[in-house]
């Protein structure tokens, strides 16, 4: 188990550097940060001194390379935009941005995967095919349309709850179903398929040969099973949620991690971007790596063959 661990941690620690290093390239080579920074009307002296000031005019070689040297420190450098701690500014977002992928992650579970047991065990009758008809709908519409149509129904029609803002925890209600019923959706037709498989299997069978109680056969032998398909699938939903966050946060304006994203992508701020990006990389993997290590005590094999 420590050798397969080692291995899962390397490739992480790979992953955040190939990431980083694309992220950095991309955002040096798609503009000039002095041309949305400065007035239109800035001098070219006042440019060149701004690309001094930030190191812009150094080879992007020169630039990666010292950027690299000062994330090892945990350093993000200052904001281009408010002169304050890159670090420090995005910080402040997060804990409003986790207050809604963590209800929407609790959605998923405590939705999508009952969903899909039951869709399963009741499989092919009107249950199966209503569950699996909300399932189709959730993951097809686009978040930020369902986003507007909850507003347009919750908040102009009914004027139940308010359409923007985070003033309150009535706020985070639209934003949460907006952003977890599509991952709830996947998830319920992921399980039905992963218990659908399991219980075609010959164990169950035996079992229910045996006389073993439904429930018996359900907790203690189908889902144990199926639940190692759909742990990697809620690993790969924490990414979605932090991608989702982006477009929600938009919708409703929320101020969290995704809006600060797209403001400072907006205004060519390059150590927001940067933070933002690396520290989004650095969640998205260690979730996977967790997943991976989950995965690995779920099914011995894997552990020991060293490979997923």
């Amino acid at each position: 188990m420590a050798w397969f661990a080692l291995t899962r941690l390397a490739r992480t620690m790979i992953t955040i550097v190939v990431v980083v290093g694309f992220a950095f390239i991309v955002l040096r080579l798609s503009g000039d940060p002095a041309l949305e920074i400065l007035s239109n009307d800035a001098s070219a002296q006042a440019r060149e001194a701004f690309q001094k000031a930030w190191g812009l005019d150094q080879p992007i070689w020169v630039q990666f390379l010292d950027y690299v040297a000062h994330v090892v420190t945990g350093s993000f450098g200052n904001s281009m935009r408010e002169g304050r701690d890159a670090l420090a500014v995005v910080a402040e977002r997060v804990p409003v941005t986790l207050m809604l992928t963590v209800p929407a992650l609790f959605m998923n579970v405590l939705i999508g995967i009952p969903a899909g047991i039951l869709a399963a065990l009741r499989r092919n009758s009107v249950l199966d095919r209503g569950i699996m008809l909300v399932a189709v709908a959730g993951f097809t519409i686009p978040s930020f349309v369902l986003g507007l149509l909850l507003v347009l129904v919750f908040s102009v029609w009914l004027s139940w709850l308010p359409s923007g803002g985070a003033r309150s925890w009535q706020h985070t209600i639209l934003p949460v179903l907006t952003l977890g019923a599509g991952s709830a959706a996947v998830l319920a037709r992921y399980t039905r398929s992963a218990m659908l498989d399991v219980l075609e299997q010959p164990y169950i069978r035996t079992a229910r040969a045996k006389g073993v109680p439904a429930h018996s056969i359900v907790c203690r032998h189908a889902l144990p099973n199926a639940a190692i398909p759909t742990v990697t699938l809620l690993g790969l939903m924490v990414g979605q949620l932090i991608a989702g966050a982006v477009l929600v946060e938009s919708v409703f304006s929320w101020p969290g991690v995704g809006r600060l994203l797209v403001s400072s992508v907006a205004s060519r701020d390059l150590p927001i971007v940067q933070c933002v990006l690396f520290l989004i990389a650095v969640a998205m993997v260690t979730c996977n790596l967790a997943v991976d290590l989950l995965y690995g005590l779920l099914d011995p094999r894997i552990r020991r063959g060293g490979h997923a």
